[in-house]
């Protein structure tokens, strides 16, 4: 299907559980829409290698659910669906086309960082392999790395070979306040440079003031829990204590990066400029959830104040639109202006995979 449609010139909208459809602004409207839905199982589940090879339509929830019975997951815990959309209704596909993913990047990295091999089709209807428990490899290419965050403009992702971890037994959260951006950066500082190994370190911002949550999870994550809490209470922070029953704290992160009503401008900076990110969001009214170490937050804004987040934001830092309204939708450029070096490689890299341009045309960053 999608070499015919390459063949006549027809743009392709490549999607799986669709709950991420509003994510950049196609600017050429597709007379197909390919839907992974029916490509959905769960092809091996290698219990004793903590590995597994899933079809792109699989539903994660349900992935999920068939790890835990093993007493293992896959370590990603994006938000499943926008608000007010079907539950669950996200796929591993879609979720690493997209590359999203929520507070457990701190420990385990994103979607790219725990796929170990990939089955794509290419437009010119080219099945190709890379990485583990394949036959043969692309020369020159990795696929997983490549396909990982490409929004489908490469090609259609058909089933995706990922590393596993064992499922926590417990977990305890830390969590302290503050109503000086700087004090709140400086605590995630510490905890980030100490020896803690947590499982994630989040910063939440609102109103004012702002939070840093950890969590811990091993032996004894309460008593762990209480060691992170007491540098928080070095670090200034009030309000602090320790929690067991956590998942509401991080159901709340990650309910964070997703909204109804408005935008979700997802800024990508150093570490090192999180006082500055909240200042610049407080300022516009807006709130932030993001990952203290890892220099990724996510504002949630009026959308006509994101020119004014961007033009606000310390220099060099990324700002991408994710939700918005889909009434603005079509005048935003969720990417921002970009060209250069990077845009004309990955214009190369596109024009390799995908030489027809049949892929969710002009989806992507520079119009890709």
């Amino acid at each position: 299907m999608l070499a015919r449609a390459a063949a006549d010139g027809q743009a392709v909208r490549l999607r799986g559980g669709g709950t991420k459809l509003g994510w950049g602004v196609p600017r050429v409207e597709p007379a197909i829409d390919l839907c992974t839905a029916r490509i959905a199982s769960v092809v091996e589940h290698n219990i004793g290698d903590l590995t597994a090879v899933l079809e792109a339509g699989v539903r994660f929830a349900d992935a999920q659910a068939q790890f835990a019975g093993a007493g293992q997951m896959l370590a990603l815990d994006p938000p499943l669906a926008s608000p007010g959309s079907r539950a669950a209704a996200a796929t591993i596909g879609g979720i690493v086309a997209t590359g999203d993913s929520g507070p457990l990047r701190h420990r385990y990295g994103a979607p790219r960082d725990l796929v170990l091999g990939m089955t794509v089709a290419l437009s010119d209807g080219t099945i190709a392999q890379s990485g583990g428990k394949v036959i043969k490899n692309v020369a020159g290419y990795d696929l997983a790395k490549l396909f990982s965050g490409s929004f489908g403009t490469l090609g259609l992702i058909l089933s995706v070979n990922v590393r596993l971890h064992p499922l926590p037994a417990g977990t305890a959260t830390a969590f302290g306040a503050a109503g000086d951006p700087d004090r709140l950066a400086a605590a995630a500082r510490a905890l980030a440079s100490a020896p803690l190994e947590l499982d994630a370190l989040d910063i939440a911002w609102r109103g004012g003031r702002g939070g840093v949550l950890a969590r811990c999870s091993g032996a004894d994550p309460v008593r762990r829990a209480e060691r992170t809490a007491a540098l928080l209470g070095d670090a200034g922070l009030d309000e602090v204590d320790v929690t067991a029953d956590d998942a509401a704290l991080w159901e709340r992160q990650r309910s964070g990066q997703r909204s109804r009503d408005r935008a979700v401008v997802r800024v990508s900076a150093p570490p090192s400029a999180l006082a500055d990110i909240l200042r610049a969001a407080e300022s516009l009214g807006a709130g932030v959830v993001g990952r203290a170490a890892l220099g990724v937050s996510y504002v949630e804004i009026e959308p006509a104040a994101i020119g004014e987040l961007r033009s606000a934001l310390p220099a060099g830092a990324g700002a991408v639109v994710q939700d918005a309204p889909a009434e603005v939708r079509s005048s935003l450029d969720p990417w921002g202006t970009r060209e250069g070096p990077a845009v004309e490689l990955m214009r190369s890299v596109k024009a390799r995979f995908d030489p027809a341009g049949a892929c969710n045309p002009g989806l992507f960053v520079g119009g890709i």
